[in-house]
């Protein structure tokens, strides 16, 4: 499937980019003693793991349906989304201490061109790695993808913080360092709860949003034939969903005429909304003199 083909890709290219932005800045963030970019070496690091999550959660979300898991292996991708934001937590966490630690003691770093060399690279990589991870998430809206591209795109604005940081050292100016690292710390806290909560609320079967529902509202509006619906649900199935509800149609129709008609509303919604994962509608009678 191209979908799963071109997430395995990213993540690929996620995982090989961040290993050599590690090494990169984890060598010049040592002997620099610049926490800013100790700070951006374990964001990489925390990359990483989140690159080689997205290719697990992508792999097994890929397989089928079974007869043990019958509606797919969706909802891996969001067990594994709740992962990514959970190391992003505890690797900035880390940071963030250390970063403190460093504000009140005044520790200071040694400047150098290589701190700004390597910033300018990881700028660069990374985003290339954003514009190639948010052209897919448009075009498959997977949130795993969406976890990457977010990754991606915060990693450019940290780095580039961090570029100032390193450039302050050059005017002798070093308690920006220590603000610039609790300040990534901060900003990939706050990405990382976000991811968590939209992560948490499909795990637990979230109802879908009120622009697709009025999606679905609006095909079965445009049969005259139904008279009203009810028992309207929807359940997340990975990045789609489940919908069931109960139709009120002419009580005179023959039961294959009725069932007739929900089959081909049944075929009508999951061709026109991307959304919807499998629909299963009820069907009623109704006395059309009542």
């Amino acid at each position: 499937m191209e979908k799963f083909k071109a997430i395995k890709i990213a993540s690929f290219l996620g995982v090989i980019g961040n290993i050599f932005l590690l090494i990169i800045k984890g060598i010049v963030g040592f002997f620099t003693g610049s926490f800013a970019m100790i700070a951006d070496a374990m964001n990489s690091a925390g990359d990483i793991f989140s690159s080689l999550l997205t290719y697990v959660g992508n792999k097994i979300s890929s397989k089928p349906k079974d007869d043990d898991h019958n509606l797919g292996h969706g909802k891996a991708e969001y067990i594994y989304s709740l992962f990514i934001s959970l190391i992003m937590i505890l690797m900035s966490y880390e940071v963030l201490s250390s970063s403190i630690k460093a504000l009140f003691t005044g520790e200071r770093f040694v400047f150098s061109f290589w701190l700004i060399i390597v910033c300018i690279i990881t700028i660069i990589v990374k985003f290339i790695l954003f514009l190639y991870t948010n052209y897919l998430y448009k075009k498959f809206d997977n949130i795993l993808i969406k976890a990457n591209s977010i990754d991606h795109r915060n990693d450019c604005f940290i780095t580039i913080t961090n570029l100032i940081a390193c450039a302050c050292g050059l005017l002798n100016i070093y308690i920006i360092d220590s603000i610039v690292g609790i300040g990534i710390s901060i900003w990939i806290i706050i990405s990382a709860l976000k991811l968590f909560r939209e992560s948490y609320d499909v795990l637990m079967d979230k109802s879908m949003d009120i622009e697709t529902k009025n999606k679905v509202l609006d095909i079965i509006n445009n049969h005259k034939e139904i008279y009203r619906i009810n028992h309207f649900n929807a359940t997340p199935v990975g990045y789609q969903y489940q919908i069931s509800f109960t139709i009120f149609v002419d009580g005179n129709l023959s039961t294959f005429e009725s069932h007739d008609i929900a089959n081909k509303l049944e075929k009508e919604i999951d061709k026109k909304v991307e959304e919807v994962f499998l629909t299963v509608i009820h069907v009623n009678p109704v006395d059309k003199k009542v």
